[in-house]
């Protein structure tokens, strides 16, 4: 075999690893374990885990823990969902089409706005693509990111725009939202494209979104609105004040945390934009004998069309996570949905009415929030933390860890629809108990 490569040695298969990282002899090694052996060991270990049932977290900052129906996971894993792939031929692939079809509409419904995509990442890059398609559409090459803006959602705009020219600037920060009254005063280096507001931002706050739309359109520039689409069940839809572009990221609405992914980003946005959507659309028609059928209406993906026309790169189908979406949406109705959304209103404002009454602790903005906050400490949250771990209870997550404009006595903290005010209780007894240590 390594004649036939051309590697002088075994040695040689190992040259990506960090030298400083490979053990000084390969022959050191062990013998290998059989299967049965390999899974008495797994077992050992996993055994020295303290059990994820018991810990109450109360963790957000972009991924968050909600109920999930059992009949989510039990109908996405049906053979015909769960090994389908690119619809690439409609006549052959119209059940998944079609779930792919009442995903959009879902999302037209949620955002209210014209047309949906689907098959896009997660919420960061479904943001990147929002903004190289308004860079597309206006033909000018300035962007105004929010400082609530979650950073990891940052990074990937920032990555998209340094390869295109793309001139970054910060909107004014007051009270843990954007500060609509600084708006008309900022200098902007070049035309504005579009303007981003993150509603609630990371920090859990609700921004003024009328006033960031308002100053993006009277620059000529549109509105991208970053949404939880879960807050949509208690807030106004990003369509009726004024964005034009909606994204989002599906992970609230039936997908696991799944440490990370997979989840799946939305781009919805006015019908007058549709022609520069990314990703995929699925629309409804008839045949030459009238019956309805469902067809890619819109592939501008380099894989169906020429490179230098296509508006996005990206080639996932991520139509089972959609799937997933579809599914829990459909169970949980209209009704269920605003129910689910008034309780993380409800629990989270419970927490953070009973974490004020904790002695130096109090929230750090005035601002109104959804269902995460962030709390100011008498002392460094990472402390907070890894105090209130050894009871068992994830306490949220220090604002440091992202950026040093941040304080080390601020701590994130997310109370969703799976806390029960025994949970928030537990939370506050707690937290009373590092910071005011008998």
């Amino acid at each position: 075999m390594l004649q036939t490569i051309g590697a002088g040695a075994i040695e040689a298969l190992f040259d990506a690893i960090p030298r400083g990282e490979r053990p000084a002899d390969f022959s050191a090694l062990p013998t290998g374990s059989s299967e049965m052996e390999v899974w008495a060991e797994c077992r050992r270990l996993a055994g020295l885990n303290r059990g994820v049932h018991r810990v109450r977290s109360f963790l957000g900052a972009g991924a968050y823990e909600h109920f999930i129906p059992a009949v989510v996971d039990h109908l996405l894993r049906r053979g015909e969902f769960f090994t389908a792939y690119t619809p690439y031929q409609a006549e052959a692939s119209q059940g998944t089409l079609q779930a792919i079809y009442e995903y959009q509409s879902m999302i037209c419904a949620l955002t209210a706005l014209e047309v949906a995509n689907a098959s896009l990442y997660d919420g960061a890059s479904a943001l990147a693509e929002g903004v190289v398609l308004a860079l597309r559409h206006t033909n000018r090459a300035c962007v105004a990111l929010p400082a609530g803006l979650h950073p990891a959602w940052r990074q990937v705009v920032e990555t998209y725009a340094r390869y295109l020219g793309v001139q970054v600037i910060e909107l004014p920060f007051a009270d843990g939202v954007t500060e609509a009254a600084a708006l008309d005063r900022i200098e902007l280096p070049s035309e504005l494209a579009a303007a981003v507001v993150q509603h609630p931002n990371s920090l859990g706050c609700l921004e003024p979104v009328e006033a960031i739309a308002s100053w993006a359109h009277r620059l000529g520039g549109l509105c991208i609105a970053a949404v939880n689409p879960l807050s949509l069940g208690v807030l106004q839809p990003p369509g009726q004040w004024g964005a034009d572009i909606a994204v989002g990221d599906g992970q609230p609405m039936g997908i696991p945390l799944s440490f990370g992914g997979p989840y799946v980003g939305f781009v919805s946005l006015r019908k007058s934009l549709a022609r520069r959507m990314p990703g995929r659309l699925v629309g409804c028609t008839l045949d030459r004998k009238g019956e309805k059928g469902l067809v890619l209406t819109l592939q501008t993906r380099e894989q169906h069309i020429r490179r230098e026309k296509a508006t996005s790169n990206i080639c996932t189908n991520q139509a089972l996570c959609a799937l997933a979406v579809t599914i829990y949406l459909s169970l949980v109705g209209k009704s269920g949905f605003q129910k689910i959304a008034v309780l993380n209103l409800d629990r989270s404002h419970y927490l953070a009415e009973k974490v004020g009454a904790v002695k130096g602790v109090r929230l750090a903005w005035s601002a109104p929030f959804f269902n995460e906050f962030v709390l100011e400490l008498p002392c460094e949250a990472e402390r907070v933390v890894r105090a209130m771990k050894e009871k068992d209870i994830a306490a949220g997550w220090p604002l440091a860890r992202w950026s040093e404009r941040w304080a080390k006595n601020l701590l994130l903290v997310c109370a969703t629809e799976t806390k029960s005010q025994a949970d928030c209780e537990a939370y506050v007894e707690a937290l009373a108990g590092v910071v005011q240590p008998r």
